[in-house]
């Protein structure tokens, strides 16, 4: 069984603080590992393999909208052990 997790944020920011948070995504994208918190709320993301891309603009009466999204498969997390295994023949 799956748990969920989720995180939001919404703020008004000016476009060198949207650049910044842009440049801080595309890093966390290139090595794996994403980390997104605000006001003790906190998630870790691990993108991998190929992802899902949808960007979406529009432009409507005075207004103007750009959403990105990304999307992917994440791999199965393996639990490990401080057990060891022995075998033998005889």
């Amino acid at each position: 069984m799956s748990s969920e997790e989720k995180f939001v944020f919404e703020s008004l920011q000016d476009c060198e603080s949207i650049r910044a948070f842009l440049e801080a995504l595309t890093e966390g994208v290139g090595s794996k590992h994403l980390v997104l918190s605000s006001g003790g709320e906190r998630i870790e993301l691990y993108p991998q393999g190929l992802l899902q891309v949808e960007v979406k603009a529009r432009r409507k009466g005075g207004s103007s909208k750009v959403s990105l999204k990304l999307e992917w498969k994440d791999a199965p997390r393996v639990e490990t052990t401080d057990r060891t295994l022995s075998v033998s023949s005889n």
